[in-house]
């Protein structure tokens, strides 16, 4: 059997944006994912559904696997023909003992390839605000561990040397040796005036940065309560922070949010509250799936010269009808002058994506309006309608749009499945009290997650309900779960901007800066 190759992939310091985009082409086609403590779970979603995942994270002294034991597994999995990859914190060569796994593999002749990584010194501090290096303060960087005891007169590092540093000197895994490592290098003659700087859970937005000076640094940290993991920075550069300071800024900074969404169409809500500064939690309720019969649907769309109007009320319809049509040979040349009618501009900007631009879509983003604009601009009296929605559609809009005398053909265009939550997983979340916001964007998201998770667990949690529009907030009030927002406009974005909103109730101090992010992701 021919070996398979082994990746050493560094992961970033923890915003799963920060991955390689060779680190996730290769995580896209793992056999086999071994990964680490402080990894991302979302950038873990990269990786094949049916991939093999390993945990093999360390904190301390409790480690899941000794690190032999990893470099065996890593052996193993190659030697049976698996292509694996190793996702490490940071970069792999730096105190990552990516060169040890490295040479575990080399020796019995293993093909392996390094994937750097963004490491966590510079990325910790640049998104503190801090530039490890400037060329009026710091002409030079020094990584140093911090776990070798500084009080330890047997210790191999020079601590005379990095006394007399004149750059930037950073610390990695050294929060327990904090109050030992200042004040020996204040022994070996660092001013204790020197700017100085602990940063916990950098780049994430549970970032926490505590600032002093060395000589009150640990004390500080100390009040702070402040644990692993997290870095020391000291050096003059840490005095731009206050100027520089951009990531904590974020309108929705420390703000742990749960998107509900199917998970393919997640990311685009994800990606939105994040660039603003929040902490996603992914907890995919639903997921679509073709229909159980797609007789109906086949058979409209070879008889779309039968219709006046196609009425989409979401961006699954449209993907399923078009879908059909490219399943028939056909193309949007078919619909010749059937109008087309799209519920919101982000149904309307997938119908472009077809090459279809919407004859109609009301200012209001509901069922209603739909029929309100349809009766405003055609004679539904006899119209002939197709419409193509979900099966657990509500029933008003077809029903609406009858009354007005017009012949509606409704056709399941796709299925609304229930996705199977981790319970346990659902259950810390909310027990944690971390949760700020659930994010619900259709009816059917709301009555999915409260099928899967205990009511009482949710009304015991601090968390708040956004809802898109009134159709999520009447499916919400009917659980008992008044909605406390809703969106002003009923689109992601509006969505979105109503959160900010909320969490800025005085609006949001940054000039526009985020006005982008708002309205396009």
């Amino acid at each position: 059997m021919s070996h398979g190759r082994v990746y050493l992939v560094g992961a970033g310091p923890g915003d799963p944006g920060l991955l390689t985009l060779r680190g996730q082409d290769l995580l896209s086609r793992a056999d086999v994912v071994v990964y680490d403590n402080l990894v991302s779970p979302r950038i873990l979603d990269h990786a094949p559904a049916d991939a093999e995942r390993i945990y093999v994270g360390k904190r301390a002294s409790a480690h899941t696997l000794r690190q032999d034991e990893i470099n065996q597994l890593l052996v193993e999995r190659a030697s049976a023909g698996a292509d694996v990859v190793r996702l490490k914190g940071g970069d792999p060569f730096v105190f990552g003992r990516g060169g040890e796994e490295a040479l575990a593999l080399a020796e019995v002749g293993i093909e392996f390839e390094v994937v750097p990584g963004v490491t966590a010194a510079v990325a910790g501090a640049a998104y503190a605000g801090i530039p490890v290096t400037h060329r009026a303060l710091a002409s030079s960087l020094g990584l140093v561990t911090g776990h070798e005891a500084a009080d330890k007169d047997d210790s191999t590092l020079d601590w005379q040397a990095l006394a007399r540093w004149e750059g930037t000197l950073v610390f990695y895994m050294g929060v327990g040796n904090l109050g030992p490592i200042c004040k020996r290098l204040r022994a070996e003659g660092l001013d204790p005036q020197t700017p100085a700087v602990v940063i916990r859970w950098g780049t994430t937005p549970r970032q926490q940065v505590i600032t002093a000076v060395l000589d009150t640094l640990p004390e500080r940290a100390q009040e702070a309560g402040l644990k692993p993991p997290a870095l020391i920075v000291i050096g003059k550069v840490v005095t731009l922070r206050e100027k520089l300071m951009w990531f904590e800024r974020r309108p929705l900074f420390g703000r742990r949010i749960i998107v509900t969404r199917a998970r393919l169409q997640a990311g685009r809500l994800s990606r939105r509250l994040e660039a603003l500064g929040a902490e996603v939690v992914e907890l995919p309720t639903i997921r679509i799936e073709p229909p159980d019969d797609p007789a109906p649907l086949r058979q409209s769309v070879r008889e779309l010269d039968a219709f006046q109007w196609i009425v989409f009320t979401s961006v699954n319809g449209v993907d399923a009808f078009f879908g059909e049509l490219s399943e028939a040979a056909l193309d949007s040349r078919a619909l010749g002058s059937c109008k087309v009618c799209a519920i919101g501009p982000a149904t309307a900007a997938r119908l472009s994506d077809y090459g279809i631009r919407a004859d109609a879509q009301p200012q209001r983003y509901t069922s209603a309006a739909v029929v309100d604009m349809l009766a405003s601009v055609a004679d539904l009296d006899g119209a002939r309608i197709l419409c193509p929605r979900a099966d657990i559609a509500p029933r008003e809009m077809p029903e609406a749009l009858s009354a007005c005398g017009a012949l509606v053909r409704e056709v399941t265009a796709y299925r609304t499945c229930c996705e199977i939550l981790d319970c346990e997983q659902v259950s810390e979340l909310f027990e944690s009290g971390t949760i700020d916001w659930i994010t619900f964007t259709s009816s059917s998201t709301v009555r999915r997650f409260f099928s899967a998770v205990d009511a009482d667990l949710i009304r015991r949690s601090s968390a708040r309900m956004a809802s898109i529009g009134p159709a999520t907030s009447q499916a919400l009030r009917g659980l008992g779960f008044p909605p406390d927002l809703e969106a002003d406009e009923h689109t992601i974005a509006g969505l979105v901007e109503t959160v900010v909103k909320q969490a800025k109730p005085n609006g949001c101090p940054h000039d526009g800066r985020f006005e982008a992010v708002l309205r396009h992701g």
